[in-house]
């Protein structure tokens, strides 16, 4: 996953308007600097005219021109390092203003921290320097030659060494930056993970909570539907029980929904059901007309661990809800055992139907899929198919710690 950088932050390989005013100022001043003192040298009576001649028309009008198109140069560093670096030495070879733009550019150039480019232009640069001192603007008291030189190596070296040192410190940045942005790209991956993983769970229940509700909704309509019979009181309690079963199921989509709406994702759904809430899910089915009945093996549920305790519900609800679906009027036997240290032990089983209301009620094929999930995530095992005897089984194990 890749990260964009912000719009407001600046790359640290990329200069502003100010960065490159200044640098292009640096280097006139240096120039300028030089220019005053080769001056002083060349003609170090103030009060005596300028003599004639090319050299004194080339120091006055052709070497600060030289400069200013040297200074120019530098805007194209970047693009062009080595050949900027190249051209700006040419041209302090017989411009001291020039000299200014060229150590500007060495240490652009020395940034990149590649010798086989800094090789051949310091050598070019100690050429072009020791020619402009002895021909260009040749010293009444010259140094000797191999003194000269390692002056000029001196002050290269200086200059390399600024530019390496800067090029260092923009790695590090850069470096710094980068972590930075793959720790946000990170961040954002877990935090879309998160979200995702937390959408998945809202689906679980809301497939868990929703298909329990349209089940009874399906059953009791279909029995209105294909019983013209029924006694009045009968009719009324199936419509009751539409009613508030719709009821029920809207408001848990609606929960639901609002939860995904959230911006913040804060919004907190109800609390989960777990087997504190069993008897209220088996007297709402025996409500309905199923026929359930419950062996708890003497256990505790109040003693039973949450998440164990939150899966064993939704096996039970999911049970109830298959057997509805795919086993009309069948018997439903729901069997608690276990203790801790053994693990908790849920069993749900069902005969074939015996009898038929109508058309199938649809399902989403994913009731089973989605509970062998949560049951792997709770660290559980699955069982689900139908015995030699006959009876669709749903059989899962929990951990229980002691």
């Amino acid at each position: 996953m890749t990260s964009r950088p912000a719009p407001d932050e600046r790359h640290p390989d990329r200069l502003t308007w100010w960065g490159t005013t200044w640098r292009l100022g640096l280097a006139l001043l240096i120039g300028l600097t030089l220019w005053i003192l080769t001056f002083a040298i060349t003609y170090p009576d103030p009060d005596a005219d300028l003599p004639e001649g090319l050299r004194t028309f080339w120091l006055v009008l052709v070497d600060p021109a030289l400069g200013l198109v040297a200074a120019a140069l530098l805007l194209l560093r970047r693009r062009l390092p080595v050949t900027t670096a190249a051209v700006t030495t040419l041209l302090s070879g017989v411009s001291v203003v020039a000299a200014g733009a060229q150590a500007v550019a060495m240490v652009s150039l020395a940034t990149r921290q590649r010798w086989r480019e800094l090789v051949p232009v310091t050598l070019l640069a100690v050429v072009t320097g020791t020619f402009a001192s002895r021909i260009v603007y040749p010293d009444p008291d010259p140094l000797p030659l191999w003194a000269e030189t390692l002056f000029s190596l001196l002050v290269l070296a200086v200059l390399v060494a600024v530019g390496v040192s800067i090029g260092s410190r923009r790695a590090l940045v850069r470096s710094w930056v980068d972590r930075a942005r793959t720790a946000e790209s990170e961040q954002r991956a877990r935090v879309a993970q998160a979200q995702t993983a937390e959408r998945g769970r809202i689906a679980r229940e809301m497939h868990d909570v929703l298909a329990h509700r349209i089940s009874l909704v399906t059953m009791h309509s279909g029995v209105l539907a294909y019983r013209e019979d029924l006694p009045e009181d009968e009719r009324r309690a199936s419509v009751a029980a539409i009613d508030a079963n719709a009821r029920a199921a809207l408001t848990d989509l609606r929960e639901v929904l609002g939860v995904l709406r959230a911006e913040d994702g804060d919004a907190p759904l109800r609390p989960q059901s777990s087997l504190v809430h069993l008897p209220e899910l088996l007297d709402e089915a025996r409500a309905a007309g199923s026929r359930v009945s419950l062996d708890d093996g003497g256990i505790d549920i109040t003693a039973v661990p949450e998440t164990a305790s939150r899966a064993a519900y939704r096996v039970v609800q999911e049970g109830l809800t298959n057997a509805r679906k795919h086993a009309p009027g069948a018997g439903v036997d729901v069997r608690l055992a276990g203790r801790p240290g053994d693990g908790l032990e849920v069993t749900v089983t069902n005969p074939r139907s015996v009898q038929a209301t109508g058309a199938a009620v649809p399902g989403s094929g994913t009731g089973l899929l989605g509970l062998s999930e949560r049951v792997e995530l709770a660290g559980g095992r699955i069982e689900h198919g139908w015995a030699p005897d006959g009876r669709h089984r749903l059989a899962v194990w929990l951990p229980w710690p002691v």
